[in-house]
């Protein structure tokens, strides 16, 4: 038995009332154009705050290390400590070398320097797109997803 019929039969007030209009709906998340931003990292909330959203960037970012060395990449893992020594990065570097682990406390700036590959591709766009070629009489108008462009 289903929960809406469960709910419907049940014998409390309102029942046989069920309304899918009137559940919680939790909203999407939103994405930002991070695309170009340098943040101020003035305090440790704020270095936190702008290491996470560089993890969910979908693009290349650029980190300085307190010691001058730059190193331009993805990063693919995180793992926040209750310190900013134990707190680390993980990142895979654009020229091709082996991974590194970064402490947050060796991060004296950060950089989104990558384009963000996601960026126009959410599904507003995606439906655009496909009633654009929809009405151009285009045979490759389909409801499967476009190959990697």
């Amino acid at each position: 038995m289903s929960i809406p019929q469960q709910f419907e039969r049940s014998n409390r007030p309102g029942a046989g009332t069920f309304d899918p209009e009137k559940l919680e709906v939790a909203p999407g998340r939103l994405r930002e154009g991070l695309e170009g931003w340098v943040p101020e990292l003035a305090t440790e909330a704020e270095l936190r705050e702008a290491l996470e959203k560089a993890f969910d960037y979908r693009g290349d970012v650029t980190l300085t290390q307190r010691n001058g060395d730059k190193i331009e990449g993805y990063i693919f893992d995180r793992v926040t400590g209750p310190t900013l020594s134990a707190s680390f990065v993980r990142v895979m570097p654009k020229n091709g070398g082996s991974r590194l682990k970064i402490a947050f406390s060796d991060i004296a700036a950060l950089a989104f320097t990558g384009r963000d590959t996601a960026a126009g591709k959410g599904w507003e766009a995606w439906v655009k797109k496909y009633w654009e070629k929809k009405d151009a009489g285009q045979q490759a108008a389909s409801l499967h997803p476009d190959t990697s462009e």
